[in-house]
């Protein structure tokens, strides 16, 4: 468990980071692509004070339209120069860095009618942001410092086809820890059987898309177990 110097340091990147995210949608039109919101979220990183990113060379990954279900890593990623136009399904992931110490987040948002906007009236928008929101208040109402990596994998996945969606992540996991390089990173997965409390802090990203749909959505926050071992959401 994090030290309380530990936890505000990572609190602090992942607040500028929750920054960004609430600035970039706003600043969007149909002529963007995922090139230029990349570039977008990279100058607000920058103004926020976040030039570095320990994700590879990708401070912004950014998938839209028949890419939105692309699971790829920021190593091979190379961002589209197609217009996003007056509809479409934009997911951002932010992968800030100050030294060692890092950020995670990812939203996915909707454009309609040629501007980002909070309450979509595509059912598939709505039905793919309802349930990654349902999703990580489930997971937060049960896990405990006890749980493995293997149980919160299975768990998800298992809500996930159950729900009517599928993962869309390559390796089908659902996060990862954060530590002081990327090398050293546990990965919410089969056959992980060491604790998530064996960890200081860990992710969860469900990357998924409706059985059938065409849109993929992204949702990614930052966890850790306090002293009284209750779970918070940085």
């Amino acid at each position: 468990m994090p030290n309380n110097e530990l936890v505000r340091a990572y609190q602090d990147v992942q607040n500028r980071a929750k920054l960004v995210m609430h600035r970039l949608p706003g600043l969007l039109t149909p002529m963007d692509s995922e090139q230029s919101i990349a570039s977008k979220a990279y100058a607000l990183l920058c103004q926020f004070g976040l030039p570095n990113t320990w994700y590879y060379d990708c401070p912004a990954l950014v998938l839209a339209g028949q890419r939105s279900c692309l699971s790829i890593s920021g190593r091979q990623y190379k961002p589209s120069t197609e217009p996003i136009g007056g509809k479409n399904l934009i997911s951002v992931d932010l992968s800030p860095c100050v030294d060692d110490i890092w950020g995670d987040f990812s939203r996915s948002f909707a454009f309609e009618f040629g501007t980002y906007v909070e309450h979509p009236k595509t059912r598939e928008y709505q039905n793919g942001l309802q349930f990654q929101a349902q999703l990580h208040r489930e997971m937060q109402a049960w896990l405990t410092p006890d749980v493995s990596f293997h149980t919160l994998y299975q768990w998800a996945n298992l809500r996930i086809r159950q729900s009517g969606f599928v993962n869309l992540d390559f390796r089908s996991n659902v996060g990862h820890s954060l530590e002081a390089n990327r090398e050293s990173r546990q990965f919410i997965q089969a056959n992980n059987h060491n604790l998530l409390s064996s960890v200081n802090f860990f992710s969860f990203e469900p990357f998924i898309r409706l059985k059938g749909g065409q849109w993929g959505f992204k949702h990614e926050d930052i966890f850790y177990f306090n002293d009284s071992k209750q779970l918070i959401c940085l």
